[in-house]
C-alpha cells in the first residue's frame, strides 16, 4: 500500500476499530538509515497498535532500520517480500527475494537479534515459474527457522516480468488453497491471509482455515467496512456511530494538522471513499477532489463537503453497510 497507508490514513482508519493492527506503507531500510528517519517514522500515538513494513535485502541495514523503528514505538517489524513493483525489483528487494530464501532468513535473523518486538514476513504464494507448493513450504520453513513466527501471505503468485503492479493484484488467480495447506503444514506458525477479501462475511468464513486476515484496498476504498470489525472479529461492543460521526472525530486531527502546516489534501484524500454509495456521496467526493489542493483550503472546505451528505441524511442515520 505504498503511497496509501500514510500516517494520516492510519489515524482515520483507527476511528473505526480499536483492535485491528494497522500497517505502515513500505519504507526502505536505506531511506531510514540515510534519509530523514524522524520524518519517516513519525506517527500519532492514536494509531497504535501499528506495525512498520520495511523493504530491503541487506541484513545489517535491516537490523539498523528495525532498531530505529522499535525505538520510535512501533509494535512489529514486517519485512515485505511480496511487492512486485519495478522500483522495488530494481532495488533487489520485494517479491524477487522469494527466489532467495536463505537471504530472507538472514535478514529476519539479523532483525530478530536487533529488536525485542516481533519480526514478521509478508510474501506471495510464489513468483514467476517458482510457484509450487513445495517451494513455498521450503521458503516458509527456512524463514521460520530464522525466527519468524508470523507469515502474511498474499494468495497470488507475482509475475515479475510482463505484468504491472496493478495487474499483479488482479490477473494471477487467487490460490487460497495453497495458503490453507501452509497452515496445515506449519500449525505452530501464525498464517495470515491477504488478497481479494472485500467483506467481513468472507473474512469470518476464512478464519476457520487461517489465523488472521489482512484487508488492504477494500478497507481503503470503503473504510466504513471496518466499523463492525471490533464487534464481529474481536467480540467488542458494536459501534452505533454513523459515517458522519466517524468523520467528525477525524476533524479534530485535521484541524491540528492544518495548524502544523500540513496541506489539507494530504488528509482528505483518504476519506473520499467514506460515503461511496450514499446519497450525496458523489458531491462530497467531487467537492474535496476539486478544491482540497487550493492553497487556502481549510477545515471549512471539509464542512462544506459534509453538508452534501448531512442534507441527504437529516437524521444522521448513515449506518447502512454498502453492498
Amino acid at each position: 500500500m505504498m503511497d496509501w497507508t500514510d500516517r494520516h490514513d492510519r489515524v482515520f482508519l483507527r476511528q473505526f476499530s480499536r483492535h485491528a493492527l494497522l500497517y505502515t506503507e513500505m519504507i526502505t531500510s536505506a531511506a531510514l538509515i540515510h534519509g530523514d528517519a524522524n520524518y519517516l517514522l513519525h506517527h500519532d500515538p492514536s494509531e497504535q497498535p501499528v506495525a512498520i513494513q520495511l523493504g530491503g535485502s541487506e541484513p545489517d541495514d535491516l537490523a539498523q532500520a528495525a532498531e530505529l523503528a522499535a525505538a520510535a514505538g512501533y509494535c512489529e517489524i514486517n519485512l515485505n517480500v511480496g511487492c512486485p513493483s519495478e522500483r522495488v525489483k530494481s532495488g533487489a528487494f520485494g517479491a524477487c527475494l522469494m527466489a532467495d530464501p536463505p537471504l530472507v532468513a538472514r535478514c529476519v535473523s539479523a532483525m530478530r537479534r536487533a529488536v525485542s518486538i516481533p519480526v514478521t514476513v509478508k510474501c506471495r504464494t510464489g513468483i514467476d515459474d517458482r510457484d509450487s507448493e513445495q517451494e513455498l513450504a521450503d521458503f516458509v520453513a527456512q524463514v521460520a527457522e530464522a525466527g519468524c513466527d508470523v507469515f502474511i501471505i498474499h494468495a497470488r503468485k507475482a509475475l515479475l516480468d510482463g505484468l504491472s503492479p496493478k495487474q499483479n493484484r488482479e490477473i494471477p488467480e487467487l490460490n487460497y488453497g495453497r495458503v490453507f495447506k501452509i497452515k496445515a503444514l506449519f500449525p505452530a506458525l501464525e498464517i495470515v491471509l491477504n488478497g481479494g477479501i472485500s467483506t467481513l462475511d468472507s473474512a469470518e468464513e476464512l478464519f476457520s482455515k487461517v489465523d488472521g486476515i489482512m484487508l488492504g484496498r477494500a478497507a481503503y476504498q470503503n473504510p466504513y467496512l471496518l466499523h463492525e470489525v471490533d464487534s464481529r472479529i474481536f467480540g467488542d461492543v458494536q459501534s452505533s456511530k454513523s459515517r458522519l460521526d466517524y468523520l467528525n472525530q477525524y476533524l479534530v486531527y485535521i484541524e491540528n494538522e492544518l495548524q502544523r502546516g500540513t496541506p489539507l489534501h494530504h488528509m482528505t484524500r483518504h476519506i473520499l471513499g467514506l460515503f461511496k454509495g450514499q446519497a450525496g456521496g458523489k458531491q462530497f467526493r467531487r467537492h474535496l477532489s476539486e478544491n482540497s489542493h487550493r492553497k487556502d483550503a481549510s477545515l471549512n472546505l471539509v464542512l462544506d463537503a459534509m453538508a452534501y451528505v448531512s442534507q441527504a441524511h437529516p437524521n444522521n442515520n448513515m449506518v447502512k453497510q454498502e453492498k
